[in-house]
């Protein structure tokens, strides 16, 4: 029953999802453009709102736990599991107050209304994963700009989205945590945005409801060794 539903819903949410990449992808040229980053900023903000509403179609639900405030100042790099390209506009919806930045492949950045724009002008470091050596480098150089402008920003370490946990690929998040000494470790665990793909992209999955569990901040020690830092983000997330 639950799955003949979702064909109605699934066509009535695309329609309304491409509806607003198509009208924020204008919106945000303009922002861009004319009135600068901020208002950039403020048009994605608003784009990720409405792009949790389109979900709601669906019937998905939305929560948040946390156990601490963000800080403006505070650099953070997230580390969080990832389940499904519906994992971001949340995270950039509840992480607004810090505004992070994604590291995303290459690919994404043409050919998508709105999300093409902001990856390639909001301050995403798009890597190719067919050449990992070049990919840590640019992560690395991207961590260093955040570090400088006290910036934060999201890293899934699976590397690819599953909806069972995997191990962490080390590599991006070992050069961010070199080039970020002053920045501090929050581990997210997401469940259940698989459950909007269960059938593939149509139709979508009804009724999903989908948590975020930020875990407390980890500082990030002058002496510390990488290796024993990542297995203690690992069971932050649930991972181990």
């Amino acid at each position: 029953m639950a799955k003949l539903l979702s064909y109605p819903l699934s066509v009535l949410y695309y329609f309304f999802f491409g509806l607003t990449l198509i009208l924020f992808d204008g919106i945000q040229r303009i922002c861009f453009y004319v009135f600068g980053l901020r208002a950039h900023r403020a048009s994605i903000i608003v784009l990720n709102f409405l792009l949790l509403r389109c979900l709601n179609i669906l019937g998905t639900q939305f929560a948040l736990e946390s156990p601490f405030d963000l800080e403006k100042n505070q650099s953070y790099i997230f580390v969080a599991n990832h389940q499904s390209t519906y994992d971001i506009p949340p995270l950039i919806w509840y992480l607004r107050k810090v505004y992070p930045k994604f590291v995303g492949k290459k690919e994404l950045g043409k050919g998508i209304p709105s999300i093409s724009f902001n990856l390639k002008h909001g301050g995403a470091v798009l890597i190719d994963r067919k050449n990992p050596k070049q990919a840590l480098q640019d992560i690395k150089i991207f961590g260093e700009k955040l570090a400088r402008t006290n910036s934060s920003i999201v890293i899934f370490p699976e590397g690819t989205r599953s909806n069972s946990p995997k191990p962490f690929r080390l590599g991006g998040l070992k050069q961010l945590i070199d080039v970020m000494p002053h920045a501090k470790l929050v581990g997210i665990t997401i469940t259940n945005s698989w459950k909007l793909s269960r059938y593939g992209y149509f139709p979508m999955g009804v009724g999903a409801k989908i948590k975020l569990k930020m875990h407390p901040p980890v500082s990030i020690p002058k002496e510390h060794t990488t290796n024993s830092l990542l297995q203690l983000e690992q069971k932050i997330i649930g991972f181990i």
